[in-house]
Formats: structure tokens, sequence, C-alpha cells
């Protein structure tokens, strides 16, 4: 697994389900003590909140060259033109390989195509390495915060082509 460089990143379909949940159960594990119970399941999901996911959302996934899902991201776009990320992770074992920038530069080419006018995502306080992430990639802090399940959600932005 993450024998690179034979990643592809594409859309998600209902057979990678297991994967999605399976990579998303994997990356926040380590952070499952910070997060309030609710958060945590919102977080990793569940098959019927994953459905929902891919109603609502465009997903997208990181597979290896055995069609093994190690990494994922959501996305969609509202009336307003803004898009919205979610859902980003990548599996333990696969991280720092350039994998999350793949999804993320995937997910902003197609909200851009989109011809969204602002990128918007939410993290938690234990996230600081995603925190950082996101800031390394143009995203700012807006200063716009919400109850996420008794966490705090900090919401980051960030304007296309920057």
């Amino acid at each position: 697994m993450c024998g690179m460089p034979a990643i592809t990143i594409r859309r998600a379909a209902a057979a990678d389900a297991a994967g999605i949940l399976g990579c998303l159960r994997l990356a926040f594990e380590p952070f499952r003590s910070a997060y309030t119970d609710a958060a945590y399941q919102d977080t990793v999901l569940t098959t019927e909140s994953l459905s929902r996911r891919f109603a609502e959302m465009t997903v997208l996934v990181a597979v290896d060259s055995s069609e093994t899902v190690i990494g994922t991201i959501a996305y969609k776009i509202s009336a307003d033109a803004e898009g919205h990320l979610r859902g980003m992770a990548v599996r333990p074992e696969c991280q720092g390989r350039g994998i999350a920038d793949q999804l993320l530069a995937r997910a902003e080419e197609e909200l851009i195509t989109g011809n969204c006018s602002l990128i918007s995502l939410d993290t938690t306080e234990p996230l600081e390495r995603a925190m950082r992430f996101y800031e390394r990639h143009g995203y700012s802090p807006s200063g716009r915060t919400q109850d996420f399940f008794g966490m705090r959600l900090i919401e980051y932005v960030k304007s296309p082509g920057k």
C-alpha cells in the first residue's frame, strides 16, 4: 500500500464506501480522545452518513495500483458560488507523500471550474497539522467559529487562484 507513484485521484463510486470509511477511521483515530463522541462519529462517518455525503457532495478518492482507498476528500458548490471542502483524510502509513496535496489540488480545480468565488473548509482545534497544511495552501482563518457537537469548529477560507 502507498507504493508510489501509481496513485490515481478519481471520483468515488459506491464500491469505494468501505475503503473511504476505513481511511477516515484510520486517519482520525489518533485524535479520538480529543473529540466528543458525536463529533468523532460525524467525522469518521457511518455507512448511512457516507451515503448522505455521496448524495450531497462530490467525493474524491486517492487509490493505489490495487484500487485501495488511501485518501479522500469531498466538496460541494453552494447556491452562492461558494465551494466547501469536507472529510479530507489520508491513511497514516501514506501521509507525507503528497497525496493530500493531490487530493486538495483536484478538489480545488473542480471548484474553480465550477466558478466558485470562495472555497471554505472547517477544522477542529486538535488538527493542528491539518491547519498548517491548509495555511501552506493559501487558506486563512475567517474568524468564524461554530459549535461542532461540543467542539469548536474553525472556518478557513481561500479565494480561488491564490
